[in-house]
């Protein structure tokens, strides 16, 4: 397993608890120390004119790191527990985390921003830009009003793009399921119906046939799931097929999951910067379990 430490985000709120909760059990499953980081926004430089504010906090007193210390106190099963305090935009400093880490794990909001939000811009700019897998941790209580076919028992869901597939995020999506013991459910949603226009406004019929799309979309995402098996015998997989929108599958997938595990755009070359991607995004802001995003190779990128 690698020696590099899950990071867990902190600043005091229940959402980032809730994520240090996930953290810890992460950590002790990939046998990883876990650091927990405080970023602390210093407002100086940008106050408004005539307003006071006071100077930079004691580099030995951290009151959101004293909290979370006292919230781990006493847990026997705690992996090997290091805390940082880091100064700056917590936007910025978290994705240059993800160099130093094999998971980078915060709550879906955190004290700042709009109550509204579903997602905070910190958790934002860190699953778009960290070098390392993100997890975000939702808050109790997304409903999921649909559900798509499972076993029972513990799961984790991959979404599979079988015309461009990332074999980084698929290989992540069984790592985990390996570790927790659980089921891989691999959701590969196809177009459906295919539209072709004749003119402006005017629909031509599909001439293709819906089963032909279905069988070869499962053909291929056999194929592509058959080297991840035999490096992971024991994980169970369930691949799932279906016409539609790939987001609302894996959101209806995320009901009951452990871990949803999606990937983030490659790099373009007319489209240089890092993105999410549409599905990615949704996944995050309506998913009811964790979600993972996992960025792609180097080479990749």
């Amino acid at each position: 397993m690698s020696t590099l430490p899950v990071i867990a985000a902190v600043d005091g709120s229940d959402d980032s608890l809730r994520a240090l909760d996930w953290a810890l059990d992460a950590a002790r499953g990939h046998g990883a120390p876990l650091r927990v980081v405080h970023v602390w926004q210093y407002a100086a430089a940008w106050t408004p004119p005539g307003v006071l504010v006071a100077g930079p906090p004691d580099p030995d007193e951290d009151e959101v790191l004293d909290q979370v210390r006292t919230y781990v106190e006493g847990r026997a099963d705690r992996p090997v527990m290091e805390y940082l305090r880091l100064q700056g935009a917590p936007a910025a400093v978290l994705p240059e985390l993800g160099s130093t880490a094999q998971l980078l794990v915060l709550g879906s909001r955190g004290r700042g921003g709009f109550a509204s939000l579903l997602l905070g811009s910190n958790g934002m700019a860190a699953a778009r830009d960290a070098g390392c897998p993100v997890v975000v941790v939702p808050r109790p209580g997304r409903e999921v009003h649909d559900a798509i076919p499972a076993e029972p028992g513990p799961r984790v869901v991959v979404g599979l793009h079988v015309d461009s597939p990332d074999e980084t995020t698929l290989a992540f999506a069984f790592a985990e399921a390996a570790l927790r013991g659980a089921r891989l459910q691999v959701v590969a949603a196809y177009p459906w119906p295919p539209q072709a226009w004749a003119s402006p406004g005017e629909l031509l019929p599909s001439v293709i046939d819906q089963d032909a799309i279905e069988n070869e979309t499962r053909t291929l995402t056999e194929a592509l799931l058959a080297p991840h098996r035999e490096h992971h015998p024991d994980v169970p997989t369930e691949p799932y097929v279906a016409p539609g929108d790939a987001a609302g599958h894996l959101v209806a997938a995320s009901k009951d999951a452990d871990l949803v595990v999606v990937g983030r755009h490659r790099r373009r070359l007319l489209s240089p910067a890092r993105l999410l991607g549409s599905v990615t995004q949704a996944v995050l802001l309506h998913a009811a379990s964790p979600v993972a995003v996992v960025p792609p190779t180097a080479l990749d990128e």
